[in-house]
């Protein structure tokens, strides 16, 4: 089961934590962004090829204290096809060094649209008897909006290929509560019943440490909510965002996981990438030692979570 890989990834650096590889063009250092427009010129073919060269040295800065890396697919697909490109780079340089894949796609969409995303992302595209892996990804992150037969889809290749899904359930955005807080008949809240639907889903996929290939979506800035819900999807895997930059702090946080500590990994973005930008790092780590402060900012984020956990 891909969450036994992914927990004993975590016990191996004895560190929760997934760097967020959601490159911008402002993280981007200068020296960087220069040999990539003296290349192929102020195109989108530049900014990819620089998005790729930026996550590779993060990856080679951090590759041995974290489990995993969680790639945004949308800083990339805006770029086109050469977007497409850095994304599928990015994720098998990451798998080369022995990092799980969490690919942030966040999908939605049912029957054979989703079949299609399902095959393409942690499947295989059938070509006439020729089977190729499009983007490899080992988790996908998914939108379960429109019910069971939005994820249904993904489960045979879930199965198939040991694969994971982390299907949104509280998520850390403010508005979050338009829709999720709603409260149903007897007054119990939407992401709860969502959470025991995503409890259930993955009932047949639990591995050796009791969690299950369907994983959750669960904020750090909603402690109470994540609390009530841990408490009610046992056997879930968390995904964490909102720490640090998003204003969600480690004491927050730390009810997402089990009596063990495991049970959550908890990603930071731009708080890692974009470290060399920071105050506490910047006067350190010049621009061109940005993986440096990276590597620095993974070392702190550890420590952090593990004063909670």
């Amino acid at each position: 089961m891909i969450t036994d890989k992914l927990i004993e990834k975590i016990k191996e650096t004895g560190n929760p934590t997934v760097v967020g590889l959601d490159p911008r063009m402002s993280f981007i250092p200068k020296h960087i962004k220069e040999e990539c427009f003296a290349k192929y010129g102020k195109t989108p073919k530049a900014v990819a090829e620089s998005f790729f060269m930026f996550n590779k040295e993060i990856i080679d800065a951090t590759y041995d204290l974290i489990p995993a890396v969680k790639p945004q697919v949308a800083m990339y697909e805006m770029l086109g096809t050469d977007g497409f490109e850095s994304y599928i780079n990015t994720i098998k340089y990451a798998k080369e060094k022995g990092l799980v894949i969490i690919g942030d796609i966040k999908r939605g969409d049912i029957a054979s649209t989703a079949e299609n995303y399902s095959d393409g992302h942690i499947g295989r595209v059938d070509v006439e008897g020729n089977e190729f892996e499009i983007y490899g990804e080992d988790y996908i992150t998914i939108n379960p909006y429109m019910g069971f037969d939005s994820v249904e889809p993904y489960m045979a290749n879930c199965k198939k290929y040991e694969k994971g899904l982390f299907v949104l359930v509280k998520t850390s955005n403010k508005g979050s509560g338009q829709i999720q807080d709603i409260a149903l008949e007897g007054g119990k809240p939407l992401y709860q019943t969502v959470g025991s639907l995503v409890s259930d889903w993955g009932n047949d996929t639990i591995g050796k440490y009791g969690y299950s290939a369907v994983g959750a979506v669960v904020g750090a800035t909603h402690p109470k909510q994540a609390k009530e819900l841990r408490e009610l999807m046992p056997h879930t895997f968390f995904l964490v965002p909102g720490y640090g930059a998003q204003g969600g702090k480690a004491e927050d946080l730390a009810v997402c996981f089990d009596k063990d500590g495991l049970g959550a990994i908890v990603n930071s973005s731009r708080g890692i990438i974009a470290a060399y930008r920071k105050d506490e790092y910047k006067d350190k780590f010049g621009e061109k030692e940005f993986a440096l402060a990276s590597r620095q900012a993974v070392l702190d984020m550890k420590a952090d979570l593990r004063r909670c956990i």
